[in-house]
């Protein structure tokens, strides 16, 4: 009995490694192969080479989505760090695209911004809640994800940190 245990659980360990091993690393490859569009310029992989990138995941209509803009507005002033919306709407009203370029100006959001009407990259990502921020380091692996706003102070340490590997 024990050893038929004990062969169970090796094998729950070997197969749990094994699909670890399986499954690929996040990165921001999915963000530059969008079809749906940017606003704000495109992003490039040349253009977050060697750069911490946080991914900010938004619709224009949402206030918690609206309040963690002034951090990212401060993370974008960084040599090191590049910002890069991905705007999946939420409503039909959200799917405009003069609602969204006015809301993106109201906002001050000047970096590029991925138009995710079909909402594939919110499923690429497994994104369930906006706002959501992926954290990417400058190998462009991801490292992590910050969902909801009040979390600065978790942004900002977990980009330090990416900032500070070089």
């Amino acid at each position: 009995m024990m050893r038929t245990l004990v062969l169970g659980i090796a094998a729950l360990l070997v197969g749990a490694t094994a699909a670890v091993r399986a499954a690929e690393p996040v990165t921001l490859a999915p963000l530059f192969a969008t079809s749906g569009g940017w606003l704000n310029g495109v992003a490039t992989p040349q253009s977050v080479a060697g750069k911490v990138v946080v991914v900010d995941v938004f619709t224009v209509e949402c206030i918690n989505c609206q309040n963690v803009t002034p951090n990212l507005r401060k993370l974008n002033a960084n040599d090191d760090v590049r910002v890069i919306g991905i705007h999946t709407p939420e409503t039909r009203y959200e799917k405009d695209h003069a609602t969204v370029v006015s809301n993106l100006k109201r906002l001050g959001v000047v970096w590029p911004v991925a138009v995710d009407n079909d909402m594939a990259l919110w499923k690429v990502y497994g994104i369930e809640y906006w706002p959501t921020q992926l954290i990417f380091d400058r190998h462009g692996r991801l490292r992590k994800t910050v969902i909801g706003d009040s979390q600065d102070e978790d942004v900002d340490a977990t980009v330090k940190a990416l900032v500070m590997e070089k």
